[in-house]
């Protein structure tokens, strides 16, 4: 089974940077994509940025040109680069992988931007 686990969150000012990791393990092969989401409270997960295995990325326009998303297959870790950070970037980030068919989460990491 595939475990995720994530790093890098916490409290930080606006217009600061935070540089979130999630590492997968429990895998033989490297995942086919790997992406970031996060969760506002009272509001629906949405989809941040996401890279394929082949390194295509795609953002939300929200942080596009702010957020980098990157990864290492032989580590099997995906990472998000936040910088610029907004009070409306507060949420819980939840790293996906994603092998085949098959889909696993990690727990979540808080990110707080205060103003």
């Amino acid at each position: 089974q595939v475990q995720l686990v994530e790093s890098g969150g916490g409290l930080v000012q606006a217009g600061g940077s935070l540089r979130l990791s999630c590492a997968a393990s429990g895998s033989s092969s490297s995942a086919n994509a790997m992406g970031w989401y996060r969760q506002a409270p009272a509001k629906q997960r949405e989809l941040v940025a996401f890279i394929s295995s082949g390194g295509s990325t795609n953002y939300a326009d929200s942080v596009k040109g702010r957020f980098t998303i990157s990864r290492d297959n032989a580590k099997n870790t995906v990472y998000l680069q936040m910088n610029s950070l907004k009070p409306e970037d507060t949420a819980v980030y939840y790293c996906k992988a994603s092998y085949g068919i098959s889909a696993f989460w990690g727990q979540g990491t808080q990110v707080t931007v205060s103003s």
